[in-house]
């Protein structure tokens, strides 16, 4: 009897595919697959290669290796062979296990750090404050309940059904939702990321702020005093990111705050300023109006501005029609705080409010690690220059996450960080951007996946665009919300398809669908005769891929 530790299985089911696929392996005469022990027992013909049976978990969605405690010699040398072939790569010079250093302990960091210690390597991992990093803790996670808790209250208010179903004011209670809000932030830490990491007998935890010596160790002043080195053969920076604070006179000065504080607030206050046009911006800016704040947002520019220009305007007519004052063009000189009450200066006037939020963007956590002893690059705003392969200018130093010039989503960190594990083990993996589907969770939401029209020029690629209005979507059209639109960019003449932008209730749950059909290298009309289902929002992007060729509009319902 031989025995695989499998990793990956969240349940039975997953256990019953992983024996189809072992079964399927020439050589494997039976296979018994426990989820709860996380193995495989497989009875096998002589000379029945490990390899193969690693691939066909591996092809499966699953990873297999050879458990430490089968390092008895065989009749045959199997698990001889097996570590041997498992160990490809995963070894330093001179023999040793590879020792794999990884700084932080997000999304990028613990996707390296797992793949690491599957593929056979020792890892250190070094966290310097809470395990988890921004999404689970202070971004992705907590942003999107207090967003959901604030459209349910915005429908309780005021919905398209009113005439039919009575409305009513809702009692914001603000410190139950934010405890609401904490619990699963702390559930989810512990079960995605302490847990883990704790039942990773590859992978330890050092709590301290790293920085480098040289190219080959770090020094680590730990959380509990002292110091501690730590030398590496490969090491992962994925640091994260911060708040961006704009230089505004007095700023610095005032209780302002930046997005950790605002989802941290146990008050709504009664009016709320907020700086920036982006991302955090917009979606903060509606979740706390719809939970009671009179909101202004000043936008130096116009909101989204470095995209398609349709997207700005959509989302700027939604927000005014729910009360939010969105300025244009408006720049604070000076901030002031007194009484409880900010004043800010700006090119239109004074502009007073309880609080303020300033949302500028995020500013790479590369500060204090000392890259120049390693010789680690960093563009003009500190965030490591990485390859599609996350490889650094210094040899055997990797980064993924916010802290490179990668974009700032999680799923792109994550991505990142496995890549960037094969590849610190020998590997060959990259990370390819070309097809990268974005959201912003406003209402309507805001999705993007490839070339806007102005990208597809700069790229010298002569476009043919369409743009259908959601009063042309049955979806949109029962749920009496026809705000937004789906635009498709295709190539002009081929009509390969090369970016999609869409405003749009649930817009991020029909984005992946573009991405999918951009990374087939499908053509608009390929989209058209897809089979959609009636009613869904998703049939908007079939619908408008048929605008390319025919008049919609006189077409039947559910017209294929």
């Amino acid at each position: 009897m031989t025995e695989l530790a499998i990793s990956g299985m969240t349940c039975e089911s997953c256990a019953t595919h992983v024996r189809q696929a072992l079964e399927k392996v020439p050589g494997v005469r039976s296979a018994q697959v426990s989820y709860p022990k996380g193995t495989a027992r497989l009875t096998l013909a002589p000379d029945t290669p490990v390899a193969a049976l690693v691939s066909a978990v591996a092809a499966a969605g699953y990873r297999a290796r050879v458990p430490e405690a089968a390092s008895g010699p065989s009749r045959d040398g199997f698990f001889e062979r097996a570590r041997s072939w498992l160990g490809s790569g995963q070894k330093a010079r001179g023999g040793e296990v590879l020792h794999v250093a990884v700084i932080g302990s997000g999304g990028a960091a613990m996707a390296a750090a797992l793949e690491s210690a599957e593929r056979g390597a020792r890892v250190t991992l070094i966290e310097r404050g809470t395990t988890g990093g921004t999404c689970v803790n202070v971004g992705c996670v907590p942003s999107k309940i207090m967003i959901r808790a604030a459209h349910v209250a915005h429908l309780r208010r005021r919905s398209p059904f009113d005439a039919g179903v009575s409305a009513a004011e809702p009692t914001i209670l603000r410190d139950r939702l934010l405890a609401q809000q904490q619990a699963r932030v702390d559930e989810l830490r512990h079960g995605k990321y302490e847990s883990i990491l704790q039942g990773s007998p590859a992978i330890t935890v050092v709590h301290g702020t790293a920085r480098f010596t040289d190219a080959r160790s770090l020094t680590v002043v730990l959380r509990d005093r002292g110091e501690q080195v730590v030398a590496f053969d490969r090491c992962l920076l994925a640091t994260g990111a911060s708040a961006a604070v704009p230089r505004i006179p007095g700023l610095a000065d005032t209780p302002f705050w930046t997005s950790t504080e605002a989802l941290a607030s146990s008050e709504i206050p009664p009016r709320l300023a907020v700086i920036g046009s982006s991302v955090v911006a917009v979606e903060l800016a509606q979740a706390f109006a719809r939970l009671g704040s009179q909101v202004t947002i000043l936008a130096r520019n116009k909101l989204f501005f470095r995209e398609d220009v349709a997207i700005g305007e959509a989302l700027t007519a939604a927000f005014r029609d729910e009360g939010v004052e969105v300025l244009e063009q408006t720049q604070a000189s000076r901030v002031a705080h007194a009484g409880g009450e900010f004043v800010l200066t700006t090119n239109h006037g004074e502009l007073h409010a309880e609080r303020l939020l300033v949302a500028t963007g995020r500013t790479p956590n590369t500060r204090g690690l000392n890259l120049e002893a390693a010789g680690v690059k960093v563009d003009e705003q500190g965030a490591i220059v990485v390859d599609d392969h996350m490889r650094t200018s210094a040899p055997n130093i990797y980064a993924a996450g916010d802290c490179t010039t990668q974009p700032q989503f999680v799923y792109v960190a994550a991505a990142a960080g496995t890549r960037a594990a094969i590849n610190m083990a020998g590997g060959d993996a990259a990370l390819d951007l070309s097809a990268m589907p974005a959201v912003v969770f406003t209402d309507p939401q805001v999705a993007t996946v490839g070339l806007s029209e102005a990208e597809a020029r700069q790229a010298g690629i002569e476009t043919d665009s369409r743009t259908l209005t959601l009063d042309n979507v049955p979806r949109a059209l029962v749920n009496f919300d026809t705000r937004g639109f789906i635009k498709l960019v295709a190539e002009a003449g081929t009509g390969r398809l090369l970016g999609v932008q869409a405003v749009a209730a649930e817009a991020g749950e029909l984005i992946q669908t573009a991405a999918i059909a951009i990374r087939a290298g499908m053509t608009v009309h390929d989209l058209a005769d897809q089979l959609f289902p009636y009613l869904t929002m998703v049939e908007a992007l079939k619908l408008a891929a048929q605008t390319f060729t025919k008049d919609v509009k006189q077409l039947s319902c559910c017209a294929g």
